[in-house]
């Protein structure tokens, strides 16, 4: 089935140097605009990290110091990548925990004010696993009838991303074709941030998810206890995090 659209939708994958969503960087990036007319553009490249890729990472996805070492860094590309992006939906497969997270830490890293946050988005796996409980190949094995060559990579990830989101909406009835609805659905929890440190309660009030002060609205918490606010802004959260703990702050400030 194809997918209803208003407006483009951008699938995208990243290869990184590891999974840790504030230290690590990504090396190469995919992303496939589908516009409203079924066409398709597909901009995929590496990255310089500015940083050593691990071992263990080359040998998950085949991208060596080697491979990037002539290659553009994040601050030169990004503004081309939120350009690419901007005015569309989003989707990816574990994107909401990942591939999101991470890029708008590259965002913010590269002093790039685009906020991925605004954008709706689609998280495949989440559909995936509300369904079948499953692996990016096992889900293009189930739902597409068809092996995923190149595991890993990125380019052949969002290709298998985008043909399994069609096929679950072929198979589902119960999904409906449409980007707004598909977002809410493949949506886990109400984040403030990406990374879940800061959540909305049942009141939409900022609390914290995590540590001594889990469940306690941030305002009431930063009140009571300013020096939290410096400790973890002086620790390794995403900066992501950071910057919606700061706006908190702020806003808390000019009220």
């Amino acid at each position: 089935m194809d997918l209803d659209l208003k407006k483009p939708i951008v699938f995208f994958d990243l290869e990184t140097t590891g999974v840790n969503i504030a230290n690590d960087r990504i090396v190469e990036i995919s992303l496939l605009k589908v516009f409203s007319d079924g066409s398709e553009e597909m901009k995929t490249m590496l990255i310089n990290p500015g940083i050593p890729i691990p071992l263990q990472s080359t040998e998950i996805h085949g991208i060596s110091d080697e491979d990037v070492k002539d290659k553009p860094t994040f601050n030169e590309v990004g503004k081309s990548i939120a350009q690419f992006i901007e005015g569309c939906d989003i989707a990816g497969y574990n994107s909401a925990k990942f591939d999101i997270p991470l890029l708008a830490e590259e965002f913010i890293r590269a002093e790039i004010d685009f906020d991925l946050k605004k954008l709706r988005s689609i998280d495949v796996q989440v559909i995936f696993h509300k369904m079948e409980q499953r692996t990016l190949s096992a889900a293009y094995k189930f739902y597409c009838n068809k092996i995923l060559e190149d595991a890993h990579s990125a380019e052949a990830d969002t290709k298998a991303t985008f043909e399994i989101l069609k096929s679950q909406l072929d198979r589902y009835n119960e999904l409906e074709n449409d980007v707004e609805k598909l977002s809410k659905f493949s949506t886990h929890n109400t984040n403030a941030d990406f990374a879940g440190r800061i959540v909305y309660n049942d009141k939409g009030e900022e609390v914290f998810n995590f540590g001594k002060y889990k469940g306690k609205t941030v305002e009431s918490v930063l009140e009571k206890d300013p020096g939290y606010f410096g400790w973890i802004i002086k620790s390794e959260f995403p900066l992501y995090t950071k910057k919606v703990l700061t706006a908190i702050k702020l806003r808390k400030f000019n009220s």
